[in-house]
């Protein structure tokens, strides 16, 4: 373990624990019960995946159009992420989330009944909210909930809600509309959200805002060297696994043999990786943050190059989605404990900056693969996109000499 893997102990890089006793009282039903509200609001979000020909159908517009309800949710995340906190700073953090899952619901509940697309879109909009103003709060709530040496622990928690909702919420979605409509699906995921709320509720116990809140808190963020160098090499690891993840099944088709069916095993396959790699991580990144910024980039790239090579073997391929999958799963806690490292006293700050860069990453990912797959090969997509991510892994892994002080 290098000195740079250890969590931080000297006043400054200690994590406020306010309300926690002695900073040693883990009030760990608060983070199961942020777990179950990424859960629901995740799922949500990618629901569409699975029921755009349906509603395409019932609205009268293309797929293509249909597919912007997508967007619009992921791209309102780039502002509402660093915006929350703005515009919500002495509000009390339990409440505050309960009010954007009230939010979710209501979102739902519109896009079920809606008799127009342009309700659909705004309705999803909404979400967006909800779901990047949720995340923006994670971190720090999570932080005011666990002693510092456990938040990496807490992290993978709460991102079990977001690899549980990537496995199940398009299987789940085309099996429900298969059997009572599209409709039914987002009245059943409002049901599941009105539980969150309840779990919320009962679950997690007051918490205050945090002292590094406020406009001039996160322009002090924006300006921190840690979080620039660092933020940059996030979008480079979450672009390059886009840019690639999201031309995944014409990789796939490339695999003779395949076929419909493994393709989906082979999703299945990739899910399951990003649980595991999610609690693997979870498991190591309080202790040795350093070594995972490095190592987990560097084997999600050569996973994503590996898989753009596997056009001759079905094992290569089932092998190199399972590493990728593992990988993958673990970013999330990786950059949430990595921000939280560099930016201990503006953590509501660093964490909405984290999101807004995941969105940010996710759309740019998206088109870069698209311009590089009109104009090269399925394989350039991937080898690219794996070279960007261990890149990102590198430049994210070069701000460790900033854990545990202002980075500013």
């Amino acid at each position: 373990m290098t000195a740079s893997d250890t969590v931080p102990t000297s006043p400054t890089a200690a994590i406020p624990l306010p309300g926690t006793p002695g900073g040693q009282t883990a009030r760990w039903a608060g983070v199961v019960a942020l777990l179950v509200g990424v859960f629901v609001l995740v799922t949500s979000e990618f629901l569409p995946a699975s029921l755009l020909p349906a509603m395409a159908a019932e609205f009268g517009v293309t797929e293509g159009v249909a597919g912007q309800v997508v967007t619009a949710t992921a791209l309102v995340g780039v502002v509402a992420g660093p915006a929350t906190a703005l515009v919500f700073p002495r509000l009390d953090r339990k409440r505050l989330l309960l009010g954007l899952l009230v939010l979710a619901l209501a979102a739902n509940l519109v896009t079920a009944i809606a008799p127009a697309f342009w309700m659909v879109v705004v309705a999803r909009v909404a979400l967006g909210l909800a779901i990047s103003g949720t995340w923006s709060m994670a971190l720090a709530v999570s932080a005011h909930l666990v002693p510092a040496r456990h938040l990496g622990r807490a992290m993978m928690v709460v991102n079990t809600g977001v690899s549980a909702a990537t496995v199940a919420a398009v299987p789940l979605g085309a099996l429900i509309s298969s059997v009572a409509g599209w409709r039914v699906v987002f009245f059943a995921v409002a049901g599941a959200t009105a539980v969150a709320i309840v779990v919320m509720a009962l679950a997690m116990p007051s918490v205050p805002a945090a002292a590094g809140t406020g406009l001039r808190a996160l322009v002090a963020t924006v300006r921190s060297r840690a979080m620039i160098v660092g933020l940059v090499g996030v979008l480079l690891i979450v672009a390059g696994h886009f840019a690639s993840f999201t031309y995944i099944r014409p990789a796939a088709e490339q695999v003779p043999g395949l076929g419909a069916t493994g393709i989906a095993a082979l999703l299945a396959v990739y899910g399951v990786g990003g649980l595991l790699g999610n609690l693997i991580t979870g498991s190591v990144v309080d202790k040795r943050l350093a070594t995972t910024l490095v190592v987990l980039p560097t084997i999600l790239g050569a996973a994503v190059i590996a898989f753009s090579f596997a056009s001759g073997s079905v094992l290569l391929a089932f092998a190199a989605a399972a590493i990728w999958g593992m990988a993958f799963g673990g970013v999330p806690t990786m950059a949430q404990t990595w921000s939280a490292r560099v930016e201990p006293e503006r953590m509501e700050s660093a964490g909405g900056l984290t999101v807004a860069t995941f969105q940010l990453a996710i759309s740019t990912g998206a088109v870069v693969g698209g311009v590089l797959i009109d104009a090269t090969t399925v394989s350039v997509v991937f080898v690219a996109g794996g070279v960007s991510a261990a890149l990102g892994g590198l430049l994210l892994a070069s701000t460790r000499r900033w854990f545990g002080r202002r980075a500013a």
